[in-house]
C-alpha cells in the first residue's frame, strides 16, 4: 500500500513513501467559518436597521445622537 490515510481530530494526514506528512483543513471548518461570518454580518445589518427606528430618548440612553445613528445606518453593504 503506497498511501495511508489517517483521520485525527478533524484533520486528515496523508503519509506514505517517505514523504513528510501533510495536513489539510477539513471542509467543515471552512464552512463553519463562512457561516459564522455570514451570521455576524446579518446581526450587524439587523442592529443597524433597528437604530433607524429608535427615538431620541432611546438613542440618548445608548449614548448616540440621531446623526451618529443615521451615519451607522447608512454604511455600505460591505462595511465591517
Amino acid at each position: 500500500m503506497d498511501t495511508i490515510e489517517t483521520i485525527h481530530l478533524g484533520k486528515t494526514t496523508i503519509v506514505g513513501g517517505g514523504e513528510t506528512p501533510r495536513t489539510f483543513m477539513p471542509i467543515s471548518r471552512l464552512a463553519r467559518r463562512l457561516f459564522e461570518s455570514f451570521a455576524a454580518w446579518l446581526q450587524k445589518r439587523e442592529t443597524r436597521g433597528t437604530l433607524r427606528y429608535l427615538t431620541d430618548d432611546e438613542l440618548r440612553d445608548i449614548g448616540l445622537t440621531r446623526r451618529e445613528a443615521m451615519t451607522e445606518v447608512s454604511k455600505s453593504f460591505f462595511w465591517d
